[in-house]
């Protein structure tokens, strides 16, 4: 029974999962905290992220090497190795040895929001003037803060880009380490640069000269599905996997989850609520506007996105109000969190919070970082933490439907199945029943949790020639449970 291996370097957690691919079951799980944050305390209060690419990729090593033991004998039966993880930030090597020159600068990064020295404008604003008013139409959208293209041109006009340096994202730089080969990229990471061409399913030279930056500094890409290379004999002590194992071409996660969660790509939406939120369709087309993106999608096609929604966020930043009124008005401290009492009040409360309004975009939307949230229609009887909490719940409903919504403009497509991801969705009944509502689709989770790792194993499957394509990996594997309107 051929197995396959699916890796998740995510930003709060990393996670391996083997699949077996006869019955579309994970029967190994392996997880990490991610605790590679290197930020330093004046640096974080500038809005800076970064994190040792090292300690993350030893993480990673851990969770395959649990994997692997779960596995007992059966890890012989392992045929492939996907890789999937968290998209636009970059971790700069050395071009000849890989070694890392700089930390991970994540996509959390918001240095480039910083003022530059001559006080005009932000080093973004900056970077989106060189690019001019059309390059979205190219590479699928604006740059933002925490791209790899942002913070190259950031460093680049600060003299602080490393020479003789390639950027990776950090599963590129992962699948390098586990083959001992030159480090490649696949459309779906590269296209989270902002440099990178849709419809050309390449880099975008127009776009990296007019930033200035080098050519060099860019790694081939590949399609999804290609093998990189074997499991070297030193990365196979780390991790007691088999010498040799094929490790396939690293895919982004916000395509990843899409794949591990969606059957029928053609007639579905995902929401995905984490830390933050998205919607997103498949589409074989390059029709798009801002504020959708339009991310490339492993094999072909691509994905019309609207990411940056109220998600995850906006609840804990309710929670941690609540935290505060206790700290400071009763010098009360909460054993643990409080989202599961907050659920409990918000159920009490009927649609609408009795006129409660909650525009629950606390940290400013994708397009604009300085938008605010804001909370209107109070009155003496609905000015209370269950109707707060259940007007913000509804906010973030709202939030992914208008989401929907802007791709609907595009598309002119009703879906027919609502499928969700996050444990933002998972974790919380109350938030699923009022998105189920707002679209008017039943819910559908699929039966395996950690999407994007699923979704980097059926990667695999295809590399491995267990699968066609990933279109049918994605039938053949995907497995769903329907909760009811």
């Amino acid at each position: 029974m051929p197995i396959v291996l699916g890796v998740d370097l995510g930003t709060t957690k990393i996670t391996s999962v083997a699949v077996e691919t006869s019955s579309s079951t994970i029967i190994a799980t392996g997880t990490a905290a991610n605790e590679a944050n290197a930020t330093r305390a004046d640096d974080r209060v500038k809005g800076r992220s970064e994190w040792n690419a090292t300690l993350i990729l030893e993480a990673a090593n851990r969770c395959l090497q649990s994997t692997a033991q779960q596995l007992g004998g059966l890890v012989r039966e392992v045929v492939g190795i996907g890789i999937t993880g968290q998209q636009h930030g970059t971790v700069l090597v050395d071009g000849k040895t890989h070694r890392p020159l700089t930390p991970l600068i994540n996509w959390q990064d918001r240095r480039a929001l910083e003022m530059r020295p001559d006080g005009q404008s932000t080093w973004l604003v900056m970077a989106r003037d060189r690019l001019g008013d059309e390059a979205w139409k190219r590479t699928g959208c604006w740059l933002h803060p925490g791209f790899m293209a942002t913070t190259l041109f950031q460093l680049k006009q600060q003299g602080q880009l490393p020479t003789d340096a390639q950027a990776l994202f950090i599963m590129d730089y992962f699948a390098a380490k586990l083959t001992g080969r030159p480090p490649i990229t696949e459309p779906s990471c590269a296209g989270s640069s902002g440099v990178f061409n849709v419809r050309s399913r390449g880099w975008d030279d127009e776009s990296i000269a007019a930033l200035g930056l080098n050519r060099s500094l860019f790694p081939q890409v590949v399609e999804a599905t290609e093998r990189v290379g074997g499991l070297t004999a030193e990365q196979s002590h780390a991790t007691g996997l088999p010498v040799g194992i094929p490790v396939f071409a690293p895919i982004g996660d916000h395509q990843a989850s899409f794949l591990g969660s969606v059957a029928d790509r053609r007639s579905s939406v995902l929401v995905n609520v984490g830390t933050g939120a998205q919607a997103a369709v498949f589409t074989e087309g390059f029709e798009f506007a801002p504020p959708i993106e339009l991310r490339p999608f492993p094999g072909g096609g691509n994905l019309l996105s609207n990411v940056g929604l109220a998600g995850g966020w906006s609840y804990q930043v309710l929670e941690q109000f609540f935290q505060d009124v206790g700290r400071t008005l009763f010098q009360a401290e909460s054993p643990g969190k409080l989202y599961g009492a907050m659920n409990e009040l918000a159920a009490e409360i009927s649609a609408g919070a009795e006129g409660l309004y909650c525009e629950p975009r606390f940290s400013g939307t994708r397009l604009d970082p300085t938008v605010r949230g804001s909370i209107s229609g109070l009155s003496p009887q609905n000015f209370t933490a269950a109707h707060l909490a259940r007007a913000v719940l509804d906010g973030m409903g709202r939030s992914l439907h208008d989401g929907f919504k802007a791709i609907y403009d595009v598309t002119k497509k009703s879906p027919s199945i609502l499928i969700a991801a996050g444990n933002g969705l998972r974790e919380n009944p109350l938030l699923g029943k009022i998105v189920s509502t707002e679209f008017g689709l039943p819910l559908t989770f699929t039966a395996h949790r950690e999407e994007a790792a699923f979704g980097a194993a059926m990667v695999a499957s295809v590399g491995a020639e267990i699968f066609a394509d990933l279109n049918q990996a994605a039938k053949q594997l995907v497995r769903s449970v329907t909760t009811e309107v």
